[in-house]
């Protein structure tokens, strides 16, 4: 493998290579990589019109797009950074983003212009309508002209590739620094996951994810075409996998539960699959063997930090009989666990995971005390990765995770680990999904309260669950409330985000 090669001059030698191949598929639009390395190179030549400078960056907030991927490519083109922002966001955190990434452009769309209207966005702040709407200076007049191109950009690959920011659902979103060279070990390694000029990814979930761009950049390293899904319905994405034959997709938990949910999920026709993947959110193993079952492919579940460190990978297909694992430690990534005074603990423990590996963040952008809190030095210097979530290893290295240690449950002095909870309600024939989160109580300091959602036409009794499930947990694990949601509350990347649960019941005056 070459020492390093920017993703863009990838997919220039692809464009070179095959220029007929379809890089990119919006809807009925198709571009082909001769056509898309052609508006790389407007918007590159555009950008050092403007006086948007190596090393400077940019921000884009926008609905996924051909507009925006070649926009992606062609600040990293010209060494520019890249700020992809969520259109979920609140105002507040939209402005700081913008400011803390020291945008020189904002690249957005009318979507996503409505989640900024109160943004007390810096006028210097220039803005480009990807989509030529009324959010900014419309894309089509801010281009350079047909068949400009950029000044040459010797990319340094310790300059930053993207800066993604967390979802937020602990604080305000804190910017993680990625490097080309961090990028460049993700989508160098095509194999053995089948990305290759063949490849045909299809992609559902937002450009301005970790969990998308893990897709995204080996199809365009490999020449493979990208399909852009703007926004997810299980429908929708079962008609365009067997439209265009996909071969690869990244969905999260919740995704494929509404996929594997359809009545006619199996009159479609997907013999194509290579690969799929799952991410961002603990993965049912009853989820996953639904899927072996009746879905052709393979079956890659990661495990891992959007700031690096160490990661694991679950071959599902490979291990059928470790489904309720994240699996092994990924090739050079080392993870281990450790207890509250920082000690190694021995295979069977349960303990907080840490990890190193070569793919790691560079830091929290402007946050060099987050950065630090992050991190932590072993007694022989070498530095870890604090991910905040609790796991066990089994007898053959598979790494079982418990729950963020946030999460954990402290009531009566014993450890309560919800997602133990969550997997036996789960069970119920009534339930569609359960979250267990701590809430305060007078007599255990904690206490564990389930929301549930019903599955569609059940009926479900409360009480009925809630005795259900303590006649099969332990003592200490048994609950004290059943709460029926219509929907659990989640960022836009499948998380539950159990703190807006535990809020909206403290608010309602809930103690126990």
């Amino acid at each position: 493998m070459p020492d390093f090669i920017t993703l863009d001059a990838l997919v220039r030698n692809t464009a070179q290579a095959r220029p007929d191949r379809i890089a990119v598929i919006d809807g009925e639009r198709k571009l082909r990589y001769a056509e898309f390395d052609a508006l790389i190179d407007r918007i590159a030549a555009a950008l050092q019109r403007d006086g948007v400078k190596p090393t400077d960056a940019i921000s884009i907030c926008a609905l996924s797009s051909i507009e925006y991927a070649a926009t992606f490519l062609g600040a990293l083109r010209v060494g520019v950074a890249v700020a992809p922002l969520a259109p979920s966001s609140t105002a507040q955190d939209f402005a700081a983003m913008v400011k803390d990434s020291s945008a020189k452009i904002l690249f957005t769309d009318d979507f996503a212009a409505e989640a900024m209207k109160d943004a007390a966005i810096d006028a210097s702040v220039r803005r480009v309508a990807l989509d030529g709407g009324a959010s900014g200076a419309a894309f089509s007049g801010w281009l350079a002209a047909e068949g400009a191109k950029a000044a040459p950009v010797s990319v340094d690959p310790e300059w930053v590739f993207n800066i993604i920011y967390s979802s937020g659902t602990t604080g305000t979103p804190k910017g993680i620094v990625h490097t080309h060279s961090l990028r460049w070990r993700q989508y160098g390694q095509l194999d053995p996951l089948g990305y290759g000029p063949e490849a045909v990814t299809l992609l559902s979930t937002p450009l301005y994810s970790n969990t998308t761009l893990v897709c995204f950049n080996p199809t365009l390293a490999g020449g493979g075409t990208l399909v852009l899904m703007k926004k997810f319905d299980a429908r929708g994405f079962l008609d365009l996998a067997q439209q265009h034959r996909v071969t690869h997709a990244m969905l999260v938990p919740v995704q494929y539960r509404r996929i594997m949910a359809l009545p006619e999920f199996g009159s479609y026709e997907l013999s194509s699959f290579v690969m799929k993947f799952c991410t961002s959110a603990p993965f049912a193993a009853e989820l996953k063997r639904d899927i072996l079952a009746r879905w052709p492919g393979g079956l890659t579940e990661f495990y891992g930090m959007t700031e690096g460190g160490g990661s694991c990978a679950l071959l599902a297909h490979e291990h059928p009989d470790k489904l309720g694992t994240v699996g092994q430690p990924m090739p050079d990534h080392i993870i281990r666990l450790i207890d509250e005074d920082g000690n190694f603990l021995p295979q069977g423990s349960i303990g907080e995971i840490v990890g190193r590996s070569a793919v790691v963040m560079t830091g929290y952008l402007n946050q060099p005390q987050k950065t630090a809190e992050t991190f932590w030095t072993d007694k022989d210097g070498q530095r870890w990765v604090r991910t905040g979530d609790v796991g066990r290893f089994d007898q053959d290295g598979f790494l079982t995770l418990m729950d963020r240690k946030k999460d954990m449950i402290i009531s009566g002095g014993f450890n309560i680990y919800p997602s133990d909870i969550e997997a036996i309600a789960s069970q119920h024939p009534a339930v569609l999904e359960v979250a267990v989160v701590g809430m305060p109580s007078e007599d255990w300091g904690e206490t564990p309260v389930a929301f549930v959602v019903a599955r569609p036409g059940a009926t479900l009794d409360p009480a009925e669950l809630k005795a259900w499930t303590n006649a099969k947990v332990g003592k200490t694990q048994r609950l004290s409330e059943v709460v029926l949601s219509e929907a659990l509350p989640r960022s836009a990347i499948g998380k539950v985000l159990k703190r807006e649960l535990r809020d909206q019941r403290l608010a309602a005056g809930a103690v126990s």
